[in-house]
């Protein structure tokens, strides 16, 4: 089974916010989902619309979930993508 994490719409027309979602690649944007992890609204300057768990999105990361573009870009905003990179280069050595 192929795990992505990627956004999921939410919200009214023209309102929209995202859930940050681990789901299964197969899976309709919004549809079925395993885990919430957060939440990015776009009508808030940068960093200041994410929220995110941390250690929620770490695990997953470490488990192998590919995540998107865009969910690559929020995590790089909150600093989790740097800690997995690390994380990553420590094991190799």
């Amino acid at each position: 089974m192929a795990v992505r994490m990627r956004l999921m719409r939410m919200g009214a027309k023209k309102r929209a916010f995202y859930r940050i979602v681990v789901a299964d690649a197969r899976a309709p944007r919004d549809g079925k989902f395993i885990e919430i992890i957060g939440t990015y609204d776009p009508h808030k300057d940068g960093a200041a619309g994410v929220t995110i768990d941390k250690e929620k999105a770490l695990s997953w990361l470490q488990k192998g979930v590919q995540p998107t573009e865009p969910v690559v870009r929020i995590l790089k905003w909150t600093g989790v993508w740097d800690e997995f990179q690390t994380s990553k280069q420590s094991k190799k050595a």
